[in-house]
């Protein structure tokens, strides 16, 4: 099943997504309630809903949630490769990537929905990254493998935009990134239940779904979703160690190799430009369905001064 959020003649509505249209949850349930309830209460669920209401060219999707909290991994090795070439002048991986899975949490208050245009920072390097995303339905805590996978509600398309040169100068100081990749993340157009999916999954529990990335027309990247070095399931459980994981949290697979971003085709040596105003970016992956985002113009910001020397004075 797919699930998801639209606007229907003004008002704001939360349902099933078939292909004849959309059908509202019923009882006024929003997908927030759907996520907690879990995957076993969705077919009764869909019983009661009914029959589509209009269309689905009638309607404007929005992101298909407001996530919980967002955590983006780095799964791919070829993503690694790439982009490490074009920030370190070689191809590397460093050995801690192989021991466990990475991420870093970004702003669940940025987050844009199928269509939307974006407003970027600043920036004289933007770029795209294409991702699958995994939504939890379920709470836990120090989840195995098998537990973290039943907890997995379904999935969806991911666009983490970046702002290159930010992330770049704020990564120099050893944390991050930050202002680099908080302004904008592109979620939809819905989320598929897992189950729809799980026919793609080979027998070490990888999704074996086509991602591609389109860029005004042009291809520009795809890849197997497969070619993580963890499926899903293992990243779910990694983010639960000794910490928690809820209703409405979105797992980032990280971006995919064979040019999911800009940053690793760079580092391969593309002379490909940044994005700017007025580019379309089109995803499509296989099983889930295909996400565009627009670059609208940047945001100028109040300045800041830089940080002052201070004499370092242990008393009054």
């Amino acid at each position: 099943m797919r699930i998801g959020r639209w606007i229907r003649d003004g008002r704001h509505e939360d349902g099933f997504i078939d292909d004849t249209g959309v059908v509202p949850f019923p009882g006024g349930l929003l997908v927030a309630d759907v996520l907690a309830a879990g995957l076993g209460a969705l077919a009764e669920l869909r019983a009661r809903a009914g029959d589509p209401v209009t269309a689905l060219d009638a309607v404007a999707l929005r992101a298909p949630l407001d996530p919980a909290s967002v955590r983006d991994f780095v799964a791919f090795e070829e993503h690694v490769e790439g982009v490490s070439a074009g920030v370190e002048g070689k191809s590397h991986v460093a050995d801690e990537w192989y021991e466990a899975p990475t991420f870093y949490f970004t702003n669940p208050h940025t987050i844009a929905g199928p269509g939307e245009t974006i407003t970027p920072p600043e920036t004289h390097r933007l770029d795209f990254e294409l991702e699958v995303a995994a939504v939890i339905g379920r709470s836990g805590t120090d989840l195995t493998a098998q537990e973290a996978g039943d907890a997995i509600f379904g999935y969806t398309i991911m666009n983490d935009w970046s702002a290159r040169d930010l992330q770049a100068r704020e990564m120099k100081v050893r944390l991050g990134p930050c202002k680099g990749k908080d302004f904008a993340m592109t979620l939809g157009p819905w989320i598929v239940t897992a189950d729809e999916l799980a026919r793609f999954e080979d027998g070490e529990g990888f999704l074996a779904v086509r991602a591609e990335v389109v860029v005004n027309g042009e291809r520009y990247g795809e890849d197997l979703v497969s070619n993580m070095g963890w499926p899903f399931a293992e990243l779910v459980a990694y983010a639960s160690r000794a910490s928690r994981i809820v209703p409405g949290d979105v797992l980032g697979s990280g971006t995919v190799g064979n040019g999911g971003c800009l940053g690793e085709l760079w580092g391969r040596g593309s002379d490909l430009p940044p994005l700017e105003e007025g580019d379309e970016v089109r995803m499509v992956v296989e099983g889930i369905g295909e996400l565009t985002g627009s670059v609208g113009a940047s945001r100028p910001a109040p300045p800041l001064p830089r940080a002052r020397v201070r004499p370092r004075i242990r008393h009054r």
